[in-house]
């Protein structure tokens, strides 16, 4: 870790939703004043995870969080730790002292308003406030942020993506969902239909939206292009295959197997369904299309 100093955000920022970002700004605005690099400190796991036995599905994995605070906020660095459970176990007050002041040479944080951190989560703003003003480090507490009347939380948006409104997502995240990773081999279905999907290894306890039909957007590269995206099981197929994400990208031509994209979800077209044909089933996907580029090419 160099000795650069940082202004560090504080969170696990699940989704990097408009609360987050409200925190994420103070920082870059605080790097700027006090010249230090914005940087934000997360885990690779929500700390949720060692003490509950059901697993929480995630909005975003580590790449994708790290990526939107970088575009969106102007995070310069964002450090990654292992939610373990040496680090579970820490004191709140070694984290302030060991790990902030001196392993990131912290000159100043921001957090949330809920924030708890250390052994059973007993550090919270207040105690955070109080150890960094004895230790010479600023502090900033963000309160609650609300968009028409509700809390902004990865809870709740996570409730909208399982539902699959993904244009309300978009309101409260502030930017669409979005689902990175490798694009694998399929069965060729879709290519024989000239419907040539890019099937997405969903990365692991990340949120897929709801099953259904979606106009989404797919960066190949540093390339945004429509897409019809579909969510589900493949009933029509039969075949068998677990849940998959299948962006049909339209005007597109090359080979995409092994590379990484973004799939990023803006608007359900329809429900997962059955068709009692391939024919039908193609004519309703170009329809889709159709739908795609009308939506797209409105104001949204």
């Amino acid at each position: 870790m160099g000795q650069e100093t940082r202004v560090i955000a504080l969170g696990f920022f699940d989704g990097v939703h408009l609360g987050h970002g409200a925190l994420l700004r103070r920082v870059a605005e605080r790097a700027r004043e006090l010249d230090a690099l914005p940087t934000a400190l997360t885990f690779d796991r929500s700390p949720k995870s060692l003490v509950r036995t059901d697993t929480i599905a995630l909005l975003t994995d580590p790449k994708d969080r790290a990526e939107l605070m970088r575009e969106l906020y102007g995070i310069r660095e964002v450090d990654v730790l292992p939610f373990d459970r040496t680090m579970m176990e820490m004191p709140w007050e070694r984290f302030v002292t060991e790990v902030l002041a001196r392993r990131f040479h912290a000159v100043h944080v921001v957090a949330g308003h809920d924030y708890h951190f250390g052994y059973k989560g007993r550090g919270d703003p207040e105690k955070l406030r109080r150890l960094c003003g004895e230790l010479g480090i600023g502090c900033d507490i963000i309160g609650r942020v609300e968009l028409d009347g509700v809390t902004i939380s990865s809870t709740y948006i996570r409730g909208l993506i399982a539902e699959g409104d993904a244009e309300q997502a978009r309101r409260f995240l502030g930017h669409p969902h979005m689902m990175s990773g490798t694009v694998v081999a399929g069965q060729q279905v879709g290519r024989t239909m000239g419907i040539p999907t890019a099937n997405l290894v969903i990365p692991q306890d990340v949120l897929p939206p709801a099953k259904g039909v979606y106009a989404t957007r797919v960066r190949v590269g540093s390339e945004y292009y429509a897409a019809v995206t579909n969510v589900g099981v493949r009933p029509t197929m039969g075949d068998g295959r677990g849940l998959t994400v299948e962006p049909w990208i339209l005007d597109f031509a090359g080979d995409l197997y092994g590379k990484d994209i973004r799939v990023e979800f803006y608007h359900r077209l329809r429900g997962e369904r059955k068709f009692d044909s391939l024919e039908e089933l193609k004519a309703e996907i170009f329809r889709n299309a159709e739908q795609t580029r009308a939506y797209f090419a409105k104001d949204i």
